[in-house]
């Protein structure tokens, strides 16, 4: 999970849907997009008339890639006139509000939210029948008069709107007025996932991010369909979360970070409101507090939780595998308790994520035993497990997620572990380090992250495939993928954006597209497509020289 930074101590769902029935079409469109953007240029002049960007851009020009794109008729313009019609329900009027917030700023459009029935303007519908939409899958239909997007549940009208967002001009995304025009190409997207989790993690206790910070991240992923934020919120170099039974984990555990900041923690009701706000964006909170080892920040507040029963001194380092909670002591397993059952309290989603990565302190028949009672206690307060993939080499419980997170290097006994498992009927999150750690160095040169697990260019991050990444793993036991990042070297928003992107973007396409439209030399020119976007948003990229980035 975390980096070997002691050359001694190297670290050892749903099924494909079967409705994805135009692959060819999807990757005929997409050919012709690059055709498009090599043809037109992407320089943009902030969404004005007259520019290369104006243009109406291809139907399936989007990341992810739709699973099936019917290009045809007119575009639809959007104009001060144009209404945001929904039904009655309202989650289709917290969608609509939504995108209301999107474009009035840009476009200076009053973009009135009604229930008028009309058959023009934008208008969100949800049909309990449409069954083969499942429950994040939407249908976006695109005429001259109206842009319609219909789905079964509120997860897919969201959704449908993050496509909607990329067919307009970027300049949709900037927070002042701009000159349109704002057009979508006509046609019918018809989109549901390939995967049921997708997701990303933000390690908040290497380095603290405040509220306000996270939910800029998660505003990131939700524009690409994510719908999974795993919040790491303990680790040797900070405590993040506030536990009423046990204060000073917050109190000592919270005050520092690493490098010696002065760190910070989330009060319960500020906890909650992220939480509110990932659900507002349709995205669940899967919250992660490591152990047994990972857990010096806990073990600098409490004496207690110590073999030796004295305080560890604060950590401020990024070596890993140096602590452990007391598997013996019977008051590891109050504090155990007490912290999942608040934790479970606060946390409406039914996983909650104990870590057990680099134990490298606790005897393995210690950490089995102690990995049994931890997800006992998960169990007990009604919530999935979740672990990082070393759970596989102790005892899962029935249902519980493992998390691989292994690289080239991983030993091949730690991978078929894991795939028995899988085969014994748990389920599977990849997040292979080499691959969709967004952490790691593109290059050598690059001056953040770090490169334990190798250097990954965005091609390698984008370049698998989730299905068949792990030997002997069982297909419909991929319950999707997950791309993580650590802050050991990450401390600010504009650091965590140019570590995200543009590798995030693609580890969100391997989760959601259909298998048949991944292909790198398409998928690069799309992600070209979206620089101007980033830029709109103030969202720093790496300028990866594998892509034909616009000049200037």
């Amino acid at each position: 999970m975390n980096p070997p930074t002691n050359p001694q101590r190297t670290p050892e769902g749903t099924p494909v849907n079967p409705r994805h029935r135009t692959p060819r079409l999807v990757g005929s469109l997409l050919l012709l997009a690059t055709t498009a953007i090599s043809c037109a240029g992407t320089a943009e002049d902030g969404g004005k008339g007259g520019s290369p960007a104006a243009a109406v851009p291809a139907l399936g020009r989007v990341i992810p890639a739709p699973a099936s794109v019917e290009p045809g008729g007119s575009a639809f313009r959007l104009d001060a006139g144009t209404p945001l019609r929904v039904d009655g329900s309202r989650a289709a009027r917290d969608v609509a509000g939504y995108l209301a917030g999107v474009l009035r700023p840009s476009t200076g459009y009053r973009l009135p939210v009604t229930g008028a029935a009309g058959d023009d303007g934008i208008r969100l519908v949800l049909s309990d029948g449409e069954r083969e939409l499942g429950a994040e899958g939407y249908r976006l239909e695109s005429s001259q008069r109206a842009v319609t997007i219909t789905a079964r549940k509120a997860a897919g009208l969201f959704h449908g709107v993050q496509t909607l967002r990329q067919l307009l001009p970027a300049a949709v995304e900037r927070d002042s007025e701009q000159r349109g025009p704002w057009t979508v190409p006509g046609g019918t997207v018809e989109d549901t996932p390939r995967y049921a989790y997708r997701g990303a993690m933000l390690d908040v206790a290497r380095h603290f991010f405040t509220v306000e910070e996270v939910k800029r991240y998660i505003d990131q992923l939700a524009l690409y369909k994510l719908n999974k934020l795993h919040l790491h919120l303990s680790d040797d170099q900070g405590w993040r979360l506030a536990i009423d039974s046990w204060p000073r984990l917050t109190g000592v555990g919270g005050a520092i970070e690493v490098g010696g900041g002065e760190g910070g923690f989330w009060t319960k009701a500020q906890y909650r409101e992220l939480v509110e706000y990932a659900a507002s964006r349709h995205l669940e909170v899967v919250p992660e507090i490591d152990m047994p080892g990972h857990t010096g920040a806990a073990l600098s507040a409490y004496a207690k939780l110590n073999c030796d029963g004295k305080a560890l001194d604060p950590y401020t380092g990024i070596e890993v595998g140096l602590t452990s909670l007391c598997v013996p002591k019977e008051v590891t397993y109050d504090f155990v308790d007490d912290v999942i059952r608040e934790l479970a309290e606060l946390t409406p989603g039914p996983v909650i994520h104990i870590g057990g990565d680099e134990a490298h302190v606790t005897p393995h028949d210690e950490y089995a035993a102690f990995m049994d009672r931890a997800q006992a206690v998960v169990g007990k307060y009604g919530k999935r497990v979740m672990a990082w993939h070393q759970l596989a080499g102790a005892r899962p419980v029935d249902g519980a997620i493992i998390q691989y997170w292994g690289y080239d290097k991983t030993k091949d006994a730690e991978r078929e572990g894991v795939a028995d498992a899988a085969r014994a009927g748990a389920k599977v999150v990849l997040s292979p380090a080499d691959r969709s750690y967004l952490d790691m160095k593109y290059t050598e040169e690059t001056e953040l992250g770090l490169k334990w697990a190798g250097l990954v260019e965005v091609r390698r991050s984008y370049d698998w495939d989730p299905a068949a990444y792990l030997e002997g793993l069982p297909e419909d036991a991929v319950l999707g993928v997950e791309a993580p990042l650590w802050t050991e070297t990450l401390g600010t928003t504009e650091e965590l954006d140019v570590m995200a992107f543009p590798r995030l973007p693609g580890i969100a396409e391997l989760g959601w597209s259909p298998r048949a439209t991944h292909d790198w030399d398409t998928y690069k020119h799309r992600l070209v497509a979206q620089a101007p976007r980033w830029d709109a948003l103030g969202i720093r990229y790496h300028r990866s020289p594998q892509v034909p980035w616009p000049k200037g």
